[in-house]
Protein backbone atom coordinates (compact mmCIF):
# COMPACT_ATOMS: atom_id res chain seq x y z
CA UNK A 1 0.00 0.00 0.00
CA UNK A 2 1.46 3.20 -0.94
CA UNK A 3 2.02 5.81 1.84
CA UNK A 4 0.02 8.87 1.62
CA UNK A 5 1.69 11.87 1.19
CA UNK A 6 2.29 14.44 3.69
CA UNK A 7 1.36 17.36 1.15
CA UNK A 8 -1.43 16.40 0.19
CA UNK A 9 -3.80 19.21 1.30
CA UNK A 10 -1.05 21.97 1.23
CA UNK A 11 -1.25 24.26 -1.93
CA UNK A 12 2.28 25.22 -1.92
CA UNK A 13 4.68 22.68 -3.05
CA UNK A 14 6.83 20.44 -1.57
CA UNK A 15 9.78 21.90 -2.74
CA UNK A 16 8.81 25.09 -1.78
CA UNK A 17 8.00 23.55 2.04
CA UNK A 18 11.17 21.51 2.28
CA UNK A 19 13.04 24.99 1.62
CA UNK A 20 11.66 26.81 4.30
CA UNK A 21 12.00 24.27 6.79
CA UNK A 22 15.57 23.65 5.64
CA UNK A 23 16.44 27.58 5.81
CA UNK A 24 14.67 28.48 9.29
CA UNK A 25 16.42 25.09 11.01
CA UNK A 26 19.47 25.04 9.00
CA UNK A 27 20.76 28.69 9.25
CA UNK A 28 20.52 31.27 12.36
CA UNK A 29 17.63 33.14 10.66
CA UNK A 30 14.27 34.19 12.04
CA UNK A 31 10.48 33.47 10.93
CA UNK A 32 10.55 36.52 9.51
CA UNK A 33 14.13 36.56 7.75
CA UNK A 34 12.68 33.61 5.90
CA UNK A 35 9.53 35.24 4.80
CA UNK A 36 11.88 37.78 3.15
CA UNK A 37 14.22 34.93 1.50
CA UNK A 38 11.25 33.55 0.06
CA UNK A 39 9.84 36.69 -1.19
CA UNK A 40 13.16 37.37 -3.07
CA UNK A 41 12.53 34.54 -4.69
CA UNK A 42 8.91 35.26 -5.87
CA UNK A 43 7.16 32.99 -3.15
CA UNK A 44 4.89 35.07 -1.63
CA UNK A 45 4.30 33.04 2.46
CA UNK A 46 4.14 35.25 5.70
CA UNK A 47 6.49 34.19 8.71
CA UNK A 48 2.97 32.69 10.12
CA UNK A 49 3.09 30.34 7.47
CA UNK A 50 7.00 29.55 7.71
CA UNK A 51 6.30 28.83 11.56
CA UNK A 52 3.32 26.28 10.64
CA UNK A 53 5.33 24.45 8.22
CA UNK A 54 8.44 24.51 10.77
CA UNK A 55 5.78 22.72 13.77
CA UNK A 56 4.29 20.51 10.92
CA UNK A 57 7.47 18.92 9.25
CA UNK A 58 10.69 19.91 11.08
CA UNK A 59 9.84 16.78 13.59
CA UNK A 60 8.94 14.79 10.68
CA UNK A 61 11.78 15.57 8.68
CA UNK A 62 14.38 14.47 11.46
CA UNK A 63 12.42 11.47 12.18
CA UNK A 64 13.47 10.18 9.15
CA UNK A 65 16.67 11.86 8.32
CA UNK A 66 17.78 9.64 12.04
CA UNK A 67 15.94 6.47 10.28
CA UNK A 68 18.14 6.71 7.10
CA UNK A 69 21.45 7.71 9.15
CA UNK A 70 20.85 4.73 11.67
CA UNK A 71 20.85 2.48 8.34
CA UNK A 72 23.99 3.67 6.47
CA UNK A 73 26.67 5.18 9.68
CA UNK A 74 28.89 3.37 11.33
CA UNK A 75 28.78 2.47 14.94
CA UNK A 76 28.80 5.48 17.31
CA UNK A 77 29.53 3.38 20.53
CA UNK A 78 33.57 4.33 20.80
CA UNK A 79 33.78 7.47 22.05
CA UNK A 80 30.71 9.73 23.28
CA UNK A 81 31.66 13.44 24.39
CA UNK A 82 28.94 14.93 26.98
CA UNK A 83 27.84 17.95 27.73
CA UNK A 84 25.32 20.30 29.04
CA UNK A 85 24.66 23.97 28.63
CA UNK A 86 22.71 26.70 30.26
CA UNK A 87 19.14 27.80 28.32
CA UNK A 88 16.86 30.37 29.52
CA UNK A 89 13.10 29.73 28.93
CA UNK A 90 11.08 32.84 30.02
CA UNK A 91 14.15 34.08 32.27
CA UNK A 92 14.39 30.56 33.99
CA UNK A 93 18.04 29.40 33.71
CA UNK A 94 17.23 25.55 31.93
CA UNK A 95 19.76 22.51 31.06
CA UNK A 96 20.48 20.92 27.93
CA UNK A 97 22.24 18.20 27.86
CA UNK A 98 23.45 16.88 24.87
CA UNK A 99 25.90 13.43 23.57
CA UNK A 100 28.06 13.89 20.62
CA UNK A 101 30.36 11.24 19.32
CA UNK A 102 33.85 11.02 18.23
CA UNK A 103 32.42 12.59 14.59
CA UNK A 104 30.92 15.21 15.78
CA UNK A 105 27.39 13.96 15.50
CA UNK A 106 24.59 14.73 17.74
CA UNK A 107 23.49 11.76 19.25
CA UNK A 108 20.91 13.01 21.55
CA UNK A 109 19.44 16.27 23.26
CA UNK A 110 17.65 16.39 26.09
CA UNK A 111 15.99 19.28 28.18
CA UNK A 112 15.87 19.02 32.13
CA UNK A 113 15.16 21.71 34.70
CA UNK A 114 18.13 20.57 37.16
CA UNK A 115 21.68 18.98 36.17
CA UNK A 116 21.69 16.88 39.46
CA UNK A 117 22.24 13.23 39.11
CA UNK A 118 18.94 12.23 38.51
CA UNK A 119 18.68 14.27 35.68
CA UNK A 120 22.43 12.99 34.28
CA UNK A 121 21.05 9.34 34.95
CA UNK A 122 17.80 10.02 32.88
CA UNK A 123 19.33 11.48 30.05
CA UNK A 124 22.52 8.64 30.04
CA UNK A 125 19.45 6.14 29.91
CA UNK A 126 17.65 7.84 27.15
CA UNK A 127 21.00 7.95 24.73
CA UNK A 128 21.97 4.26 25.82
CA UNK A 129 18.59 3.07 24.57
CA UNK A 130 19.04 4.46 21.08
CA UNK A 131 22.26 4.06 20.36
CA UNK A 132 23.81 1.15 23.03
CA UNK A 133 26.97 1.57 25.32
CA UNK A 134 29.79 3.47 24.39
CA UNK A 135 33.48 2.24 25.18
CA UNK A 136 34.54 5.36 26.63
CA UNK A 137 32.66 8.54 27.40
CA UNK A 138 34.14 12.05 27.93
CA UNK A 139 32.92 14.32 30.45
CA UNK A 140 33.72 17.48 32.16
CA UNK A 141 34.40 17.57 36.12
CA UNK A 142 30.65 17.57 36.99
CA UNK A 143 29.77 15.32 39.70
CA UNK A 144 26.60 14.27 38.62
CA UNK A 145 28.02 12.07 35.60
CA UNK A 146 30.20 10.20 38.06
CA UNK A 147 27.44 9.37 40.33
CA UNK A 148 25.32 8.61 37.07
CA UNK A 149 27.76 6.46 35.37
CA UNK A 150 28.55 4.33 38.81
CA UNK A 151 24.76 3.17 39.11
CA UNK A 152 24.35 2.39 35.66
CA UNK A 153 27.95 0.55 36.10
CA UNK A 154 30.14 1.95 33.74
CA UNK A 155 32.20 4.25 35.78
CA UNK A 156 35.31 2.66 34.34
CA UNK A 157 34.88 4.16 30.92
CA UNK A 158 34.28 7.70 32.28
CA UNK A 159 37.21 10.13 30.73
CA UNK A 160 38.02 13.47 32.32
CA UNK A 161 40.19 15.84 31.56
CA UNK A 162 41.66 19.73 30.31
CA UNK A 163 40.27 20.20 26.74
CA UNK A 164 39.10 16.82 26.14
CA UNK A 165 35.70 17.44 25.80
CA UNK A 166 36.25 20.37 23.10
CA UNK A 167 34.10 18.16 20.71
CA UNK A 168 31.08 18.80 22.53
CA UNK A 169 31.76 22.35 23.67
CA UNK A 170 32.48 23.31 19.94
CA UNK A 171 28.83 21.27 19.42
CA UNK A 172 26.79 23.94 20.73
CA UNK A 173 28.06 26.63 18.97
CA UNK A 174 25.53 26.57 15.94
CA UNK A 175 22.80 25.79 18.56
CA UNK A 176 23.70 29.07 19.86
CA UNK A 177 23.83 31.04 16.88
CA UNK A 178 20.31 29.30 15.87
CA UNK A 179 18.66 31.02 19.72
CA UNK A 180 19.84 34.05 19.48
CA UNK A 181 18.43 34.49 16.10
CA UNK A 182 15.06 33.04 17.75
CA UNK A 183 15.31 35.36 20.91
CA UNK A 184 15.82 32.28 23.20
CA UNK A 185 12.60 30.28 24.00
CA UNK A 186 9.17 29.80 26.09
CA UNK A 187 8.77 26.01 26.64
CA UNK A 188 10.42 23.23 27.88
CA UNK A 189 8.33 21.74 25.31
CA UNK A 190 8.96 24.02 22.30
CA UNK A 191 13.40 24.10 23.21
CA UNK A 192 13.52 20.01 23.42
CA UNK A 193 11.47 20.03 19.71
CA UNK A 194 13.69 22.49 18.28
CA UNK A 195 16.75 21.05 19.97
CA UNK A 196 15.87 17.22 18.24
CA UNK A 197 15.04 18.73 14.77
CA UNK A 198 18.15 20.87 14.92
CA UNK A 199 20.56 18.14 16.06
CA UNK A 200 19.10 16.17 12.96
CA UNK A 201 19.56 18.78 10.36
CA UNK A 202 23.23 19.61 11.43
CA UNK A 203 24.39 16.11 11.34
CA UNK A 204 22.80 15.59 7.90
CA UNK A 205 24.30 18.78 6.07
CA UNK A 206 27.95 19.02 8.39
CA UNK A 207 30.45 17.50 6.17
CA UNK A 208 33.28 18.37 8.22
CA UNK A 209 35.04 20.61 5.04
CA UNK A 210 38.70 20.61 6.92
CA UNK A 211 38.73 16.68 6.77
CA UNK A 212 38.34 16.95 2.96
CA UNK A 213 39.34 18.39 -0.36
CA UNK A 214 37.29 20.46 -2.10
CA UNK A 215 36.02 18.29 -4.80
CA UNK A 216 35.00 16.04 -1.85
CA UNK A 217 33.13 18.18 -0.42
CA UNK A 218 30.80 19.50 -2.79
CA UNK A 219 30.58 15.94 -3.65
CA UNK A 220 29.22 15.25 -0.31
CA UNK A 221 27.22 18.75 0.10
CA UNK A 222 25.27 17.99 -3.40
CA UNK A 223 24.65 14.32 -1.94
CA UNK A 224 22.85 15.94 1.25
CA UNK A 225 20.74 18.18 -0.35
CA UNK A 226 19.69 15.94 -2.61
CA UNK A 227 18.47 13.40 -0.23
CA UNK A 228 17.23 16.53 1.79
CA UNK A 229 14.63 17.24 -1.30
CA UNK A 230 13.40 13.63 -1.16
CA UNK A 231 12.10 13.81 2.82
CA UNK A 232 8.43 13.39 3.07
CA UNK A 233 8.29 11.95 -0.82
CA UNK A 234 5.55 9.21 -1.73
Amino acid sequence: MTKPSPFKWFKTSPEIIRLAVMLYVRFPLSLRNVEDLLHERGIDVSHETVRFWWHRFGPMFAVEIRKRRIEGMRSSRWRWHLDEMFVKINGERHYLWRAVDHEGEVLESFVTKTRDRKAALKFLRKAMRKHGRPEIIVTDRLRSYGAALKEIGAADRQETGRWKNNRAENSHLPFRRRERAMLRFRRMRSLQQFAAVHASVYNHFNQERSLSSRDIFKTNRAAALAEWRQLGAA
